[in-house]
């Protein structure tokens, strides 16, 4: 079953409405948002040329206690693995392609994506 996430708290959706700008940017085509099923949910689902790729978005505010990338815990990559291993079943067409989990980190709510975005290829396997 498939269902649609709807994300209530304003920050996330601006940071992951930036992310998808800058990947898009990047070259990659977005395939999905918010893919859910009750082993989890991907935030954004995109080709980069022959690769899918799973992209979890995280927003924070500032990183003074740890690094964003560092709040993607082991048992939140092992629900993302899940869910796409879910989502290549349902859509077969893309089960010939590699696949690959990203993470985009977006800090506060600065202008500049520069210095407020970061693009983890491979974040985990």
């Amino acid at each position: 079953m498939f269902w649609q996430l709807k994300i209530s708290n304003k920050s996330a959706r601006v940071a992951e409405q930036k992310a998808l700008r800058y990947l898009k940017q990047q070259g990659l085509q977005l395939l999905t948002r918010n893919f859910a099923c009750r082993t989890g949910e991907v935030d954004l689902i995109m080709l980069d040329q022959t690769t899918l790729v799973f992209i979890e978005v995280r927003y924070r505010s500032n990183t003074r206690f740890s690094s964003i990338a560092s709040t993607i815990t082991p048992s939140k990559q092992t629900r993302i693995r899940k869910t796409a291993a879910y989502y290549r079943q349902k859509h077969r067409q893309h089960n010939h392609r590699s696949c690959r989990f990203d993470a985009i980190t977006v800090c506060g709510n600065d202008g500049d994506t520069k210095k407020s975005l970061e693009w983890i290829k491979s974040a985990f396997n």
